[in-house]
């Protein structure tokens, strides 16, 4: 499996305060459904499409307030693949964020995707640092 890891972004909130927004798919809503067709999402679990793909995530761990670990669900994802949020509290209002991402993809994918995975994570983490600090 590649391993895949965006910067770290600086929350100005303590990991145990935005733990409980990053553990629950369904507090994406607000975030993603405008971005996504048919965005559907409980506490656990998440469906959507995207580019003609049905995506379909669940979370498989929780470790409170460290690290919330996101997996493909039923065959939604034709990759097998690991998605982790990771927060690192360095002060009681300072939280490291990073995203990481383990995927199983060929020689292939790796030389046409890989590159676009890393920005794409990047802007994800911007935008999740940005979103959170707000809060």
């Amino acid at each position: 499996m590649e391993k895949y890891e965006s910067q770290q972004r600086q929350i100005r909130h303590s990991a145990r305060q935005i733990f409980p927004l990053l553990s629950r798919l369904d507090m994406l809503t607000p975030a993603l459904q405008d971005k996504v067709e048919g965005w559907q999402a409980d506490a656990d679990s998440c469906s959507f499409r995207v580019k003609g793909f049905d995506v379909r995530l669940r979370i498989e761990e929780r470790v409170e307030p460290k690290h919330v670990k996101i997996i493909g669900d039923q065959g939604g994802v034709p990759i097998d693949f690991a998605f982790w949020i990771q927060l690192h509290e360095v002060d009681a209002d300072d939280t490291r964020i990073r995203l990481v991402l383990h995927a199983d993809l060929n020689m292939m994918m790796r030389m046409m995707i890989g590159g676009k995975i890393k920005k794409g994570l990047d802007q994800a983490v911007d935008g999740l640092a940005e979103a959170l600090n707000r809060f």
